[in-house]
């Protein structure tokens, strides 16, 4: 089987946070993934699942504007999300791809109260 490249997988991970369902965003991680945010470091599939959790958590439902920029096997991520009562205009991630799947991935964003 060809593994995916890291645009077929950022692809399948999008569609995957669509569901909410952190056991399946968690497959598309290495078993050693570790997951960097301003709080710590969350390691394996069960870190993920804690970190991706937060971040829902924090926007639910969400709309959210991604700009990806690839450079190989490295995603750097800037994106914005706005719910109905909170926003954030600063967000950025770096995602690094192996074997077809994620395995290391940063985390920062600020949530702020929207205002109207």
């Amino acid at each position: 089987m060809t593994s995916r490249t890291p645009q077929e997988v950022f692809a399948d991970h999008g569609a995957r946070l669509g569901t909410g369902d952190l056991d399946l965003v968690s497959r598309n991680y290495t078993e050693d993934a570790v997951f960097v945010t301003p709080d710590g470091v969350l390691t394996g599939r069960a870190g993920v699942q804690r970190g991706i959790g937060r971040l829902l958590a924090d926007l639910p439902d969400a709309d959210w504007q991604l700009t990806p920029t690839f450079a190989g096997n490295v995603l750097f991520l800037q994106w914005t999300a706005t719910t109905g009562t909170h926003e954030v205009t600063d967000g950025v991630d770096t995602f690094v791809f192996r074997d077809g799947l994620i395995s290391a991935q940063t985390v920062r964003y600020t949530l702020t109260t929207r205002t109207a």
